[in-house]
């Protein structure tokens, strides 16, 4: 784990701790190949430079957010944003089923679209896989 992962877990309240300490040793397990790394301020996993999963503290609740999520079309993952971003709310880490994560993150490995060239094409997305 990223140092700056475990430094952004342990700044949390321990509700939000154990969430997001779960989430990151999932993600680890799940997508071994990827580079975590803290991107704008909240932790983030990016496969070939391309950011596929991240979560942050919100409010009310921990948010886990796939950069490619709606087009997984997965049960749990509500769509997020204008893009083709979903997400899942946990208030605690007993609402993380670790089946679905499992699932999830290999649908982050094998559907990616590019973000990291977004600008670059004036906002024109382009599937990798």
């Amino acid at each position: 784990m990223h140092p700056g992962t475990a430094k952004y877990n342990h700044s949390l309240a321990p509700p939000e701790r154990e969430i997001c300490e779960l989430l990151a040793r999932e993600i680890d397990r799940g997508l071994p190949e990827a580079e975590n790394k803290i991107w704008h301020a909240h932790p983030v996993w990016c496969l070939e430079g391309n950011p596929v999963v991240g979560y942050d503290k919100l409010k009310a609740c921990v948010r886990l957010l796939f950069w490619s999520g709606q087009s997984f079309h997965e049960a749990g993952l509500a769509p997020e944003g204008s893009c083709r971003a979903a997400e899942a709310r946990y208030t605690s880490a007993s609402q993380v089923h670790a089946g679905d994560l499992a699932r999830w993150l290999a649908n982050a490995r094998d559907i990616q679209w590019d973000y990291e060239n977004l600008v670059r094409r004036k906002g024109k997305p382009v599937r990798l896989k």
